[in-house]
């Protein structure tokens, strides 16, 4: 019976034994880690295009950094490993959880501006960069608001300005599309939303233009009057003056 009791005992340690082994490979030797190095591997393997490796040296460093110094820059390196991928998804995500974890870096602006451009770098025309161009403006305008010195503004300021274009242009584009359908109140929406959200965007008087004669074909000839003279008053050389004259049956000029 002892020697039963005792052959149980042997076994019983036998499987604990691989068991305490294993737990303890995997505890991080935090004392001997270096941060520093380990970075800098991974950044001579961001160079060589071995974004997985860099990655596992990466998340090491955000895991075992004990100084403070490079967890935040592995995180940083680990976006940039994705965008210089070209897998952007995961990029604009890793960027963002720098910014949650990190908001008052000195390196957020720069993620922030990444996430910004690789919406922008989507933008394909005005038709089918719409989308695109919304979520970079917001970005932009993210970045502009939450970091007002950033190193980025003369360069992001154009980008701001892009993205309102490219944005007015498809709500004109839609526009068009119900006026050309009759459907004036739907045109009147998308005409209201350029006039409101851009104002002075370069194809104003067309827009002036169109809601003057939208608005009148759906019997509000007084707004129609309103608007005809704004575009008179604002843009008196152009040619949608004499246009709305015309469609309009009205003076070229309307005090």
């Amino acid at each position: 019976m002892k020697k039963l009791c005792s052959v149980v005992v042997l076994a019983v340690f036998a499987l604990v034994l691989p068991a305490c082994s294993k737990k303890q490979e995997v505890i991080p030797d935090f004392k001997n880690f270096n941060a520093e190095k380990s970075f800098d591997k991974a950044n001579a393997e961001i160079d060589k295009a071995q974004y997985d490796k860099a990655r596992q040296l990466l998340l090491q460093v955000k895991g075992q950094d004990r100084s403070g110094r490079f967890a935040p820059l592995a995180q940083l390196r680990i976006a940039d490993s994705y965008y210089k991928q070209d897998d952007m998804d995961n990029a604009i995500d890793q960027y963002h959880q720098f910014l949650r974890m990190y908001p008052d870096h000195k390196y957020a602006p720069y993620a922030q501006y990444q996430i910004g451009m690789i919406y922008y770098s989507q933008i394909v025309g005005v038709e089918r960069g719409y989308g695109a161009a919304q979520k970079a403006l917001a970005e932009f305008e993210t970045l502009e608001s939450t970091y007002p010195r950033n190193p980025y503004k003369e360069n992001v300021d154009i980008k701001i300005e892009k993205c309102k274009d490219i944005i007015a242009g498809y709500e004109l584009l839609v526009g068009k599309f119900y006026f050309d359908k009759k459907a004036y109140r739907g045109a009147i929406g998308r005409f209201e939303t350029v006039l409101k959200d851009f104002p002075g965007y370069r194809n104003e008087p067309q827009v002036l233009y169109l809601m003057a004669v939208s608005l009148s074909a759906s019997g509000d000839k007084a707004k129609a009057d309103e608007y005809d003279r704004e575009l008179s008053a604002k843009y008196p050389d152009s040619q949608y003056v004499k246009k709305a004259a015309k469609a309009l049956g009205s003076p070229i000029s309307k005090k």
